[in-house]
């Protein structure tokens, strides 16, 4: 039997059996891990509540042939407890949490830069200090960035040129230029990509100076961007708060499996 410590952040649970639980966790060294603890879901569990999602949570485990099975956990920072209370805050934490663990697709590969990405992102969120949707596609931007499909932003998917950019298609890789414009493509404002490239690069002056109709775009940009990648949809999106005049982009392309029309 082998023990073993790790710190992450709970992203999910399941039920499992009468009173245990198996617990999704990203750890910072492991990488994405599923365990299993025991009795969690009785009223008189010593660590129930620390092991539910958005904790940052230090843990005991040892190796089994299935699931592993935890055996200690310490609370480190509870981030759910200021976010519950805020839903704009908490839709944007729960899409947080399932990008990240659809974006580290396979179990114990270490996945450090995406755990550092949530951990920073969550804390974001408990901060208030930015628009939670603004915290969402910064977050979805950087995590793509790290699992090497960070979109073209300030030069052409296609050729490389950086003159004429007006376009971005989703299956080209990002933004595109006239010449090499695709049917199907969204023609966001020159505004938008800026706003993305600064969400991309933390430049949250730019970001919290951007208009409501560049923030519209840039988040269905990013949403369309990310599931197509994925190749199946991120669920929790739908709840995320948006603003009352949020529309598609113009000329979207549709994400893989997406009827075309339907919003991402």
């Amino acid at each position: 039997m082998t023990v073993y410590r790790d710190e992450g952040i709970v992203l999910r649970t399941q039920k499992l059996g009468e009173a245990d639980r198996i617990i999704t966790v990203l750890t910072r060294r492991t990488g994405k891990i599923r365990a299993v603890a025991k009795g969690v879901r009785k009223t008189r569990s010593k660590f129930g509540a620390r092991l539910e999602p958005f904790t940052h949570v230090d843990l005991q485990l040892y190796e089994r042939r299935s699931l592993d099975m935890i055996t200690q956990a310490e609370t480190l920072r509870p981030y759910g407890e200021p976010l519950v209370a805020d839903y704009p805050r908490y839709t944007a934490g729960v899409a947080m949490l399932e990008a990240a663990e659809k974006l580290v697709g396979e179990e114990r590969e270490p996945s450090l830069r995406q755990f550092l990405l949530l951990v920073g992102g969550l804390r974001t969120l408990c901060e208030r200090t930015h628009e939670p949707r603004l915290v969402l596609d910064a977050f979805m931007l950087r995590s793509l960035s790290v699992a090497g499909w960070a979109p073209a932003l300030d030069e052409c998917a296609r050729c490389g040129g950086r003159a004429g950019i007006r376009g971005f298609a989703v299956a080209a890789g990002g933004a595109i230029c006239l010449a090499c414009r695709v049917p199907g493509s969204a023609t966001p404002a020159p505004e938008t990509f800026t706003l993305m490239l600064a969400l991309l690069r933390g430049e949250w002056d730019v970001a919290d100076a951007s208009q409501d109709r560049n923030r519209v775009e840039c988040s269905g940009l990013v949403a369309a961007y990310l599931q197509w990648h994925l190749e199946h949809g991120i669920r929790s999106l739908r709840h995320v708060e948006r603003s009352k005049s949020e529309v598609p982009p113009t000329g979207a392309a549709p994400q893989r499996g997406q009827a075309a029309g339907t919003a991402p």
